[in-house]
């Protein structure tokens, strides 16, 4: 067994889905050291990372699609679609990046593909828009950010699934404005420990079209009210 297996073993990684993601661990690690993929560089530091995207599955709760927007290096798009068997598309603006993970995407055995592009350009490609059951985005801009990024992807009824640090009282409430101008609605936010939370955004109406922004403006300026 690997050093990424056992360590995941310890964890308590589901057992059906443990060489898969073992599997992937290894991937990650290794070309870690020629893109920075993820700031884990061992093989206890790489099994955290992947059980800490786990902690989505249980939000996962009917078949569907899956976009992970600026999905980096496969996290926490990989781990959920081995986990829950289902597809997934990647995105991310780096090349190389979405180079791994369609490398990755092959040898783990997951339906789907990894695009290089930009979110809102292709939220408005009809062939992505309205589309996915569940969106995710990790490390990627402020909630209010993430939340439009996200939401034009869902189908009516999907969740954006974001993990979130400390979330100031400010930024909780820019995202739940911006949630409500792109149809959508901030659900639930559950605690992970710490200043760890998940934030639930459930798309309730069609997105108007004139969301997303052009690229950069969403990190750059908030929905006004």
């Amino acid at each position: 067994m690997s050093d990424v297996a056992s360590a995941l073993e310890r964890l308590g990684a589901p057992p059906e889905s443990l060489e898969r993601l073992a599997r992937y661990g290894e991937l990650l690690l290794e070309r870690n050291h020629d893109i920075n993929l993820t700031g884990a560089r061992d093989a206890r530091a790489i099994a955290e990372h992947i059980m800490d995207a786990l902690t989505l599955l249980p939000l996962m709760d009917v078949d569907g699609e899956l976009i992970d927007v600026g999905a980096g290096g496969g996290l926490p798009g990989i781990p959920l679609a081995i986990a829950r068997g289902i597809a997934l598309t990647a995105i991310d603006a780096t090349a190389k990046k979405v180079a791994f993970i369609s490398k990755v995407l092959t040898q783990v055995r997951v339906q789907g593909e990894a695009i290089a592009v930009r979110a809102e350009k292709l939220a408005r490609d009809p062939g992505f828009r309205d589309r996915f059951r569940y969106a995710t985005a990790r490390a990627l801009a402020p909630a209010p950010a993430v939340v439009e990024l996200t939401l034009p992807f869902l189908t009516v009824g999907g969740r954006a699934l974001l993990q979130r640090g400390t979330l100031p009282d400010g930024e909780r409430a820019a995202a739940a404005e911006t949630a409500l101008a792109l149809g959508g609605e901030v659900t639930d936010e559950l605690p992970l420990g710490g200043e760890r939370r998940i934030l639930i955004v459930t798309k309730r109406t069609p997105t108007p079209g004139r969301f997303p922004r052009r690229v950069g403006v969403a990190q750059r300026r908030a929905i006004s009210s």
